[in-house]
């Protein structure tokens, strides 16, 4: 199992182009590691309901380790160490990560994987944001803003699918294509690498007061639709319908 490993997820795009990016250079994914908040059972973060979550890893057909985490960012780093120090038993011996110009967590992943015996691989470090976004949005994936922080986005960019158009708008205000910042954050929802595509039915943008306001996309009903490949195309079934409430 020399080339196998644990990724890093969040459930958005970057760690999404991660996970696509080595996935293509040949590494197999064992396991995607999510962690939530013990308090609200929500991705750190994002927001997205801890099921949401489970699902999206069903729709990837990859088996997800999910760990809740307290409020404490201090305690953070002892929690995630205990979280890969149980899945190194498995015979993995890399983790992939979505850093893409954040030095900070950039040194703390080389620092933390060193101490854990464990290979970091960064597919997105060091690549023009605007690059990779274009890249994932060519590649077949499609992406809702979920999370915005209130002073630099606002409530109007809730829910808004990550395009071109929305590209050049960011670029334009000079914000990171990436949301490399915090800015925003994302849900992907289907691509290439996902055997089923999730629709949100019914969602709504709540502003909520945390280490900073920021709106959120609360999502109320969503389905999972199966992705058939017949021939050259492919046809949609519809075999369940979800409501969070």
């Amino acid at each position: 199992m020399e080339n196998t490993a644990i990724a890093s997820w969040s459930g958005g795009k970057d760690s999404c182009l991660a996970l696509f990016r080595a996935m293509q250079s040949g590494i197999k994914i064992k396991y995607l590691l999510n962690f939530i908040s013990r308090e609200y059972k929500r991705c750190c973060f994002h927001g997205i309901e801890s099921r949401l979550i489970e699902l999206q890893a069903k729709c990837l057909g990859i088996a997800l380790i999910q760990k809740e985490v307290t409020a404490d960012m201090k305690k953070y780093e002892e929690e995630f160490k205990e979280a890969v120090t149980e899945l190194k038993s498995e015979g993995i011996n890399k983790m992939v990560f979505g850093d893409i110009y954040l030095l900070d967590h950039f040194s703390w992943v080389e620092r933390v994987c060193s101490e854990l015996s464990i290979t970091p691989v960064e597919p997105l470090w060091e690549n023009p944001p605007s690059e990779l976004v274009r890249e994932f949005i060519a590649a077949g994936f499609k992406s809702v803003i979920v999370s915005a922080k209130d002073d630099v986005l606002g409530k109007d960019f809730i829910g808004r699918i990550i395009d071109e158009s929305l590209v050049r708008e960011l670029e334009e205000r000079k914000i990171c294509p990436c949301g490399e910042n915090g800015e925003f954050h994302s849900f992907v929802v289907d691509g290439p690498i996902f055997k089923n595509k999730i629709e949100i039915l019914e969602s709504e943008p709540i502003l909520k007061e945390g280490f900073w306001r920021h709106w959120f996309l609360d999502i109320k009903k969503y389905r999972v639709i199966e992705k058939y490949q017949t021939g050259g195309g492919s046809l949609g079934g519809i075999p369940s319908t979800v409501s969070q409430r």
